[in-house]
Order: structure tokens, then sequence, then C-alpha cells
């Protein structure tokens, strides 16, 4: 039905219109509870054989909402009760920021991708912190942090600081997000020296909280092996817990669109099946770089159950989709472990 009437019709309108009506339509429902067994009945699948244990936390089922969909954690409990087994709200800044300048969102329906140069845009930590507080379930969340754009990069340690205080408390885990390609310069965060001053604060700020957080690292898919051993090395000596591997794409390869077309869409990190491949290479060489003792997350293409088979084969512990929720509706991740 999703597939066949709704989507038709809801791909008739602006990418970033819908998913803000989306989120609305969400949270709308999420106020009034009598509609929640119904939302479990015909979204949840819950058995103990999808449970998993990753860095001290149990999760449900090993397929998460990558960040980027709930922003401001408006709809948490609602996509909770819709199959996920975790739910990760962001990108936040420490400050509310608009974002770039509209349109921002399109979609390559042949290729079933998303491009996209949000740029950050949200309601500020404390307004993200506020909404995780009203949370009346019990789904995992993680909180996703950047900086501003405003801010230069000698001064992104701080944000990033403010960003972990106000969430700490709050959240499952923590997500640093160095690898958007839609906040100017973010990227060089990412090089030997400057990431490794910004996970060394991190997980220092951390250790000053009575109980400690799992922090794990979002990672581009455009990095080269050698950036990737950097990251190896830099994770493995601030201790921090994991890796998200990846992160949208600023490659255009793999899209049936003409060069004009591709000029036409402009700058944006490209999401969905056109990345699928490039992440699961960077999940595999990082697992086999690190013996499997760094914990993964596979993001990237994720569309059904063979994707996740694939992701977690390549060494990922855990998987997070984005992109086909918004392609294959509310019911797929209960789709995808009915044959996983």
């Amino acid at each position: 039905m999703y597939k066949h009437i709704i989507r038709p019709i809801l791909f008739l309108c602006n990418p970033e219109k819908i998913h803000g009506f989306t989120i609305k339509l969400l949270r709308f429902f999420q106020k009034i509870r009598i509609f929640n067994p119904l939302i479990k009945l015909l979204y949840q699948k819950t058995d103990s054989k999808y449970e998993k244990e990753v860095f001290g936390i149990k999760f449900p089922n090993p397929i998460g909402l990558a960040a980027g969909l709930d922003k401001d954690g408006e709809a948490i409990d609602m996509l909770g009760m819709m199959g996920f087994g975790f739910v990760e709200v962001g990108t936040v800044t420490p400050v509310a920021q608009p974002g770039n300048p509209k349109p921002r969102v399109f979609r390559l329906k042949r290729n079933q991708g998303l491009i996209n140069r949000m740029g950050f845009n949200n309601n500020g930590v404390e307004a993200l912190v506020k909404n995780i507080k009203q949370k009346y379930t019990k789904v995992i969340v993680g909180g996703n942090i950047g900086k501003n754009k405003v801010t230069p990069n000698e001064n992104a340690v701080s944000d990033y600081l403010k960003d972990l205080r106000a969430l700490h408390d709050y959240v499952d885990y923590i997500a640093i997000n160095i690898s958007s390609p839609n906040t100017p310069n973010l990227r060089e965060l990412q090089n030997k020296e400057p990431l490794k001053k910004l996970l060394t604060a991190l997980k220092d700020e951390d250790k000053k909280f009575e109980k400690s957080k799992p922090i794990l690292l979002k990672i581009a898919p455009d990095l080269t092996n050698e950036q990737l051993d950097d990251i190896v090395e830099i994770v493995k000596e601030t201790g921090i817990d994991g890796i998200i591997a990846t992160n949208t794409t600023i490659s255009r390869e793999g899209i049936d669109y003409s060069e004009e077309e591709i000029k036409a869409f402009g700058n944006g990190g490209m999401s969905g099946k056109p990345v699928n491949k490039r992440s699961t290479e960077v999940i595999r060489y990082l697992h086999q770089k690190t013996n499997g003792e760094i914990p993964i997350v596979g993001v990237g293409g994720i569309f059904d159950a063979d994707d996740v088979k694939e992701k977690l084969e390549a060494g990922a512990c855990l998987v997070e989709l984005f992109t086909s929720f918004i392609y294959n509706g509310p019911a797929c991740v209960k789709n995808i472990l009915k044959k996983l």
C-alpha cells in the first residue's frame, strides 16, 4: 500500500516539506497514546533472537534509525514503536541554526537515493534535551552532535563539549559528527591532529560524569585507506567506543542521471542505494584493520535483509537506515526482521 499508493502521492510534493509534515504527523500520533498498541501491532517485531549487546547496551534488535530524520527528537517514542531498535537524534548544535538555503533536498528516484545539503538545521541542544525528557517509552536514544556553522574549526572542541554536557544524562550514547559535507570545512576535523584533540577532549569530559556513556565517531565514506588507518589509530589511542560508517558521500558515482541533471542538483551528501557498496567497503576495511576489536555501526544504502546481512558479515555490529524509511515506508524494519 505504501509503495503503490502513499509514496507516489508523497513524492509529488517537495521532499523537505513532506519530511516536516511526516515528523508533525508522527508527533501527533505519539501524543495520543491510545494508538500505541495499534502502532506496535502493525510495525513492531519483537523476539529475543534479535537482541544484541554492544558497548554495554542491550538493543532489542540491531536496526536503528540514522541521525537526520528526527533532528530535534520530536517523534522518538513513535519511531521506537515503529520497530527501530534504537533512534539516533540530531545532528544537534549548541545554538539553533536554520541550515543552508532552500531547496536543499533532492530525490534520486531512479536509484532510490537522496541528495541533501541541509547544513545541521536544528533548534539547538536545549530544545532537543527538552524533547528527550518527554520520552515515555524505553527506546534507546543516541545523540548525534556537531558544531555551529559560524564556529571556526579552531573553536570546534568547545561546541562539541557543550553538546555533550547538555545531552550526556539523557541519551544512551553520543555520536560525533565531523563528516557531514554540508557544513563548510567540517570534514577537516577528520584530519589526524584536530581529530585526536577533539576525541581526547570529549573522552576526558565523559569521565567527569558519574556514569560513562559510549562515544562513537561518524566518518565519511570518501576517506582514503591511509585516512582510515589514521582513524583507527586515533580511536584506539583515545579509547572511544566505536565507529559509525558511513555518512553521506560527495561522490556522484552509480546514479543514472546525466551530467546536466547532476549539476542541477548541486552540492550535498548523497545517501541511499548508491552509497551501499562504498559504505560496506569501509566497514570491511575497518573491521579487518582492527581485528574486530572496535564496534562498528554500519550505515549506507540498507533497504532489505540482504543489505543488513552484508553489513553484518563485513563487520558491523549494528546498522542504521534513513533513506529506505522514506522509500519503503513505516513497515521497513519489520519487513527486514522477518527475513533476517
